[in-house]
């Protein structure tokens, strides 16, 4: 029986999302490939209970992680149920529809008859009453926006999620949902982007801006930016890339000089600051005010480990931030 580390909230700082009560650890893990039908279940089980000897109480999936879809909320299910049932009040867990799940025209997108299905099942998958955070998961350019908030607030009026959330929403798509969901009196408390150190589309769109001015809450993915800030990379491709072995998201195209080059001037800032480029790289998302959480995701549970070492500095000199800002933008 999984016995959890009695002093796991020692050290990991919790934020609170936006103007909201609830609070997330700075680091959570994210549960994306490394959780499909062919991962080997026992390293998926050793990396959730490292996530939470160490403070990590947020799970975040989503209904078609995998693969297969689904896979990741099944096999996390099983883990609940072997392991951290006794502290499901300890965990904040969070999944999401708005991809393609099943055939016909009401297996995807952000409808009204999709959303409520669709985190219906996902709650059969994982063998809950509830999620904590129940997120769209990407703008619908054909359902009208109402329809879609409206399912998300009647998922919390039923009981079947505490909060909701937005992900890979723009900044004036995210303030016209916060109105309305505002208006439903629906707890809105967090948005789901992609940001890294290269990539700043959320800069560029107006999420970033948008998130602060509604006060909510903000959660990164692919702060690692698949793996390229990190030291793999700094001497080119290594053998056992996932660029070799898998190249669903990551490909050899995006391993260019001049990306490396950028990798290895970055990894010296790094180095004088006493991190390694994947402790820096997620220590600057840290120090930005909107940033609540990170959403690292992980193969082994020493990589947990490693990427939690980032928490221990995020503070940086004006001149570290336009150094790094002058080396990903190629100056």
């Amino acid at each position: 029986m999984y016995q959890a580390d009695p002093h796991r909230y020692d050290t990991m700082p919790y934020r609170r999302c936006g103007r909201s009560g609830l609070l997330l650890p700075a680091v959570s893990l994210g549960l994306w490939h490394n959780f499909g039908d062919n991962a080997p279940y026992e390293n998926m089980r050793a990396l959730c209970r490292t996530a939470f000897d160490q403070g990590i109480t947020h799970f975040d999936l989503a209904d078609n992680y995998g693969p297969a879809p689904g896979a990741a909320e099944r096999n996390f299910g099983r883990i609940l149920r072997e392991d951290f049932r006794p502290h499901r009040d300890e965990l904040i867990i969070s999944t999401k529809a708005g991809y393609l799940m099943w055939e016909g025209p009401y297996g995807d997108w952000g409808s009204r008859k999709h959303l409520l299905a669709g985190l219906d099942k996902s709650l059969q998958r994982m063998g809950l009453d509830y999620v904590d955070i129940f997120y769209h998961h990407r703008m619908d350019p054909a359902t009208p926006l109402e329809e879609t908030m409206e399912a998300l607030a009647q998922a919390v009026r039923s009981g079947k999620a505490l909060y909701v959330g937005l992900s890979n929403y723009d900044g004036p798509t995210l303030e016209r949902a916060a109105a309305i969901l505002d208006e439903l009196h629906c707890p809105f408390v967090i948005c789901q982007n992609r940001y890294s150190l290269f990539d700043r589309k959320i800069e560029e769109n107006g999420l970033k801006e948008s998130v602060g001015k509604v006060s909510r809450g903000l959660i990164t993915f692919s702060p690692l930016a698949q793996g390229r800030l990190t030291d793999r990379y700094l001497h080119g491709i290594p053998a056992d890339s996932r660029i070799r072995t898998d190249g669903r998201y990551l490909k050899e195209k995006d391993i260019t000089p001049e990306v490396v080059a950028k990798i290895r001037a970055l990894n010296e800032v790094a180095a004088r600051r006493g991190q390694t480029l994947a402790e820096m790289a997620l220590a600057w998302l840290l120090a930005q005010p909107v940033v609540t959480s990170v959403l690292i995701g992980a193969s082994r549970p020493e990589q947990i480990l490693d990427n939690i070492r980032a928490v221990e500095n995020t503070a940086f000199a004006p001149e570290e931030l336009a150094e790094i800002d002058a080396i990903c933008a190629g100056q």
